[in-house]
């Protein structure tokens, strides 16, 4: 948690089932401590009520595993424009691929 004063990320990707430290006590402990960036939750083994209790706990969205890149990309970009904190840059060089593109 003290990395982030440090790297001060636009946006978190939390993993619900992490050692240590599960990912809903993280979220948890990132919103008392005032962090307001987007937290984008993420579990390989979804259950009925896993969404609503990673939102409950102050996720801003949840993808469950396998994520495509697709849809990772599309709710990234969709979670920094809702906190109005980014814009998602548009594709310079060819080898670029853009979100349509993945679809």
């Amino acid at each position: 948690m003290a990395l982030l004063s440090i790297y001060n990320p636009t946006l978190l990707l939390v993993d619900v089932q992490m050692p240590v430290l599960d990912g809903l006590s993280a979220i948890r402990q990132l919103r008392a401590g005032g962090n307001d960036k987007p937290i984008i939750a993420l579990t390989g083994l979804a259950m009925q009520g896993d969404e609503q209790r990673c939102l409950n706990a102050g996720a801003t969205a949840y993808l469950t595993k396998p994520i495509s890149l697709h849809e990772l990309v599309v709710q990234i970009e969709r979670q920094l424009q809702a906190a109005q904190t980014y814009s998602m840059p548009k594709p310079t060089h060819p080898a670029q691929v853009s979100v349509k593109e993945l679809g």
